[in-house]
């Protein structure tokens, strides 16, 4: 089993669990995933990696279940070659963090959970959860993944990124295609739909923070809670969010990052911001040029060029 792994950053090191769909490269240039990145890399030297079946690893597994996944995070640990550091598990990568927590305590001096759960949906009770709605998603998958069908991204659009821009909206369909086959994302939301790892809760001996945005649709806001309520000493911090990962213009972004410092004893960082403003500068740019008056403007300044043009040749 060939796995891809990343490094980015410069400092101490803090490991990311490899989660759903991802593409190590493809990343970088999306306007939901960047801002993430750019946070964790500026203070630590960020490990992550592409999950078996997914992005730049080997796409065809032999096995997938919750066991395969701490297994290849112990090999990419393994790989970076780093004895302690702070591990984060974003949505389903948590488990397989607490897991390898709970096994390798002197490994781990940090554990970060945002977005995660002990109890995937098909284990969960309430609206949009439960064997029924795992069913729906299934059948989702197998017909519009990646797909630019409205009916499938308002879907997965209103569990994921409901506060999402058109622009992030149509990344997040491309990230699909780019990241795994239909095939494998049904096989990998099935396992992660099954998994209960209650029973490792009160196992976890390594200081941790949660952190979980309130409206999330995809995790509900219970489910942080409850990991808060079963690890012993956990801090849970709730972000005013409704998207599942939470979008850059968001003030739960500089929470998110002021909290993670504060917990690893670090000063937050800044440079995701400019990139931004960077982001913000061009949208508002691509929104003038497409105005009417922008365009009359444009078309009185090549007549003014010409007739000046005109004018010099006379002189």
């Amino acid at each position: 089993m060939r796995l891809a792994y990343a490094t980015s950053g410069n400092g101490p090191p803090i490991v990311k669990t490899g989660n759903w769909f991802t593409h190590l490269e493809f990343e970088w240039q999306s306007p939901v995933w960047r801002h993430v990145l750019e946070g964790l890399s500026e203070r630590r030297t960020l490990v992550r990696y592409d999950m078996r079946g997914t992005g730049l690893s080997d796409r065809d597994p032999a096995t997938v279940s919750l066991e395969s996944y701490v297994t290849d995070l112990a090999t990419v640990i393994e790989a970076a070659g780093h004895a302690r550091f702070p591990l984060l598990g974003i949505s389903q990568g948590g488990a397989a963090s607490i897991a390898y927590a709970v096994r390798h305590p002197e490994r781990v001096s940090h554990l970060i959970l945002f977005g995660a759960y002990a109890r995937g949906t098909s284990r969960r009770s309430g609206a949009g959860q439960g064997p029924e709605a795992v069913e729906t998603y299934r059948r989702l998958i197998r017909d519009g993944w990646g797909s630019d069908d409205p009916a499938f991204r308002q879907v997965f659009s209103a569990q994921f990124m409901p506060d999402g821009t058109p622009e992030q909206l149509r990344w997040f369909s491309e990230l699909e295609r780019a990241s795994s086959s239909a095939e494998f994302a049904e096989q990998s939301f099935l396992v992660n739909s099954s998994t209960d790892i209650t029973d490792l809760l009160p196992q976890v001996r390594v200081p941790t923070l949660i952190l979980h945005c309130r409206g999330d649709r995809r995790v509900p806001f219970d489910q942080g809670r409850e990991l808060a309520a079963a690890i012993p000493d956990a801090k849970l911090v709730t972000l005013e969010s409704n998207n599942h990962l939470f979008l850059a213009h968001e003030p739960a972004a500089d929470m998110f990052f002021r909290e993670l410092a504060q917990f690893l004893g670090d000063q937050p960082p800044t440079a995701w911001k400019r990139s931004l403003q960077s982001a913000r500068l061009q949208a508002a740019a691509q929104k003038m040029e497409a105005s009417p008056w922008y365009k009359l403007a444009g078309a009185i300044a090549v007549v003014a060029t010409l007739v000046s043009f005109v004018v010099w040749l006379v002189a």
